[in-house]
């Protein structure tokens, strides 16, 4: 437990002092956010979003951002890194084994998620009225699977990937296809229905997350299938892994 800690700590460190990782996965969303608020008009219920407003129909594709970041690119690319330097093998001779290694990335990236998410619902709320999630529960649990699938997916890739250059080679066009579909590059309600449909079963299921915060229950398909990805994904990941 103590080499566990040390690690996170270390990894911890190591995380805040790029720069660029922190600013991209929790600074970025929260900048969109202000600037988009900032617009009186985006703040105004619009039919052609439900009579919500825009930033509240907007607010969970920002939080996607900070999911396809944190799990499926720096994720595998951190412990693709980590492989092709000998830092896997090399822990594996020490009392800190590499799953400790894994383990705090693992912690790292579900710590961050979890401050976007505080930190876009707490300053949607205190400076531009935004409801908070009205489905708390469905919120969670909608974040959770959606979490957990993406992770899943970004540990897929590093276990396939037995260097930096091919991580990053699998993991930007996976990046790209979940900001897409998760209605970052371009709104939702600008792409055609058929893309916004095969965006609601697209980790990390944005549909989801929109239903439950503007009220309604998430549906158990979308949940479903979240669930399923993580676990099919995972599994794989676990049989493919290779410490070296």
């Amino acid at each position: 437990m103590h080499a566990f800690g040390q690690i996170l700590k270390i990894e911890t460190r190591l995380f805040l002092r790029d720069f660029g990782s922190p600013v991209t996965t929790v600074a970025l969303p929260l900048a969109l956010l202000l600037v988009f608020g900032l617009i009186p008009a985006l703040r105004e219920s619009d039919p052609q979003f439900g009579d919500l407003s825009f930033i509240q129909y907007f607010a969970p594709s920002l939080l996607v951002i900070t999911l396809a970041m944190s799990a499926v690119n720096i994720l595998p690319t951190v412990l693709a890194t980590y492989r092709e330097r000998g830092v896997l093998r090399r822990l594996a001779t020490t009392p800190a084994s590499p799953a400790a290694l894994l383990a705090a990335q693992l912690v790292i990236s579900l710590a961050t998620i979890l401050v976007s998410a505080a930190l876009l619902i707490g300053v949607g709320r205190l400076a531009f009225d935004v409801p908070l999630p009205r489905r708390p529960l469905g919120f969670a649990l909608a974040l959770v699977l959606g979490t957990a699938a993406l992770l899943a997916l970004g540990l897929l890739v590093a276990a396939v990937a037995r260097t930096t250059k091919s991580a990053q080679a699998l993991a930007v066009p996976l990046f790209m296809a979940v900001m897409f579909f998760g209605g970052v590059y371009l709104p939702r309600f600008l792409l055609p229905d058929f893309l916004v449909r095969i965006g609601d079963y697209t980790p990390p299921g944005v549909q989801a997350l929109l239903d439950a915060w503007t009220g309604t229950s998430p549906h158990p398909l979308h949940l479903g299938i979240m669930a399923v990805v993580a676990v099919a994904a995972g599994a794989t990941a676990a049989k493919l892994f290779r410490w070296e």
